[in-house]
């Protein structure tokens, strides 16, 4: 027979795992220490010659286990399988989202240099950007997913600091009104404003989509971000975060990680990688249950407008044209705004009885939150309103539960109101 290639769902089961090493063990244990034993000490002065990066690996060399703040058996069959999901050459795994965020940031950024990034963005990561950069001189320029190219330009030139900037980062769809970044259109303006001496490189937080139905580093993007406390977790059970894309790229990235001390631990790794083997039929039943809540909510009487990405329309323009191009899926995150404000959003959020009322999203159970005093409150009120993070709005991650049952609990709960 001919060569097959296995899809990432398939390989999840196996991929970079061989029990043969394990006892025989059909699941990888959790390698729970914190320092592995060399055979001989010329093997750990090779080691580390290649981890301090005095020198490059050979093509018939296998780096060797050291410590666990720089390699881990869990940390790295987990980075493994989730490249297969991206087709990124490598991966680091954070001990959270804004650990994978900010080491981003700060491995590729300096004092003098400008961020250029989309609005909205997560809570966390807006108050990284806009209150602790600016402690090492880093500035920023924030623009909205509905400027073209053309205005994104002018307002560079406005600005004054164009020439400044040295990094891209962007979240698409943005949490938590589903807006979407083009980004093919910033890979433009980075090549545009790059010289040969001066790469500008783009990462994007791929968080909503997971890396199921969207892959960034496939369309314009040098580094893909995620929350994998969300979708890759998916079980409200672990915090972690992961950075993807090219091999000579992570290496800065892990470098970093390295001196920073934010990894995730061996059991937060085996703990993704457990997850990882069910990420695709997780996030398939809580899009189709997304779909089903999403078509009650757009026609309820108490609902003014409902941000989902399947409601987009020819009509919707640009927005529609990008979600066409970047997206295979409406994916299972939706917002909506009620009639009324925060009064009306409370009520119905103190009267859900099965979604449970907390942060975070992407896990199997359904949640709600209210994102204006919650997730993110610290972003500026004024540009809150002005992108549509009201008092009225409530967000909802849809889990993998009875469509029947979530439609139930929703309608009763905007009864009360």
């Amino acid at each position: 027979m001919s060569e097959h290639s296995f899809s990432p769902e398939s390989q999840m089961m196996s991929f970079g795992y061989k029990p043969e090493l394990s006892e025989g063990a059909i699941k990888c244990p959790i390698f729970q220490t914190s320092t592995f034993a060399f055979k001989k000490a010329e093997d750990g002065k090779a080691f580390f010659e290649v981890a301090y990066g005095k020198r490059e690996k050979t093509d018939e060399e296998e780096l060797g286990l050291i410590y666990s703040r720089l390699n881990n058996p869990n940390l790295q069959i987990t980075e493994d399988r989730l490249c297969l999901w991206d087709k990124a050459e490598d991966a680091a795994i954070f001990e959270s989202g804004m650990g994978a965020i900010s080491s981003m940031l700060m491995e590729f950024l300096n004092p003098g240099d400008v961020l250029l990034h989309s609005v909205p963005v997560y809570g966390g990561t807006d108050h990284f950007i806009n209150h602790v950069l600016p402690k090492w001189g880093i500035q920023s320029i924030g623009v909205n997913p509905y400027q073209d190219k053309a205005e994104v330009i002018k307002e560079l030139e406005v600005s004054g600091l164009k020439d400044k900037i040295r990094f891209i980062y962007l979240e698409t769809p943005a949490n938590p009104t589903n807006a979407l970044v083009d980004i093919g259109m910033f890979r433009e303006i980075a090549n545009e404003l790059q010289s040969t001496d001066t790469l500008i490189y783009i990462g994007v937080d791929n968080t909503y989509m997971g890396p199921v139905w969207q892959h960034p580093l496939q369309l314009g993007a040098d580094l893909v971000i995620y929350s994998a406390t969300k979708y890759i977790g998916g079980h409200s059970d672990l915090v972690a975060g992961a950075c993807l894309g090219a091999a000579d790229l992570i290496k800065r990235v892990k470098g970093f990680r390295t001196f920073m001390g934010n990894m995730a631990g061996p059991h937060t790794g085996w703990l993704l990688m457990r997850s990882l083997e069910t990420l695709k039929i997780r996030m398939e039943k809580q899009a189709a249950n997304a779909e089903k809540v999403a078509h009650f909510l757009n026609d309820h009487p108490k609902v003014e407008k409902v941000y989902y990405l399947g409601n987009l329309k020819p009509e919707d323009g640009r927005q529609y044209e990008i979600f066409k191009k970047q997206c295979s899926s409406n994916g299972a995150m939706l917002a909506f705004d009620i009639k009324g404000g925060e009064k009306e959003a409370f009520k119905f959020l103190n009267s859900t009885k099965l979604i449970k009322l907390a942060v975070s999203l992407g896990s199997t159970e359904s949640l709600a939150e209210h994102p204006a005093t919650m997730t993110h409150s610290d972003v500026n009120e004024e540009l809150r309103n002005k992108i549509s993070i009201t008092s009225k709005l409530v967000r909802i991650s849809v889990g993998v539960e009875d469509a029947k049952d979530l439609i139930w609990d929703i309608e009763q709960a905007l009864a009360a109101v």
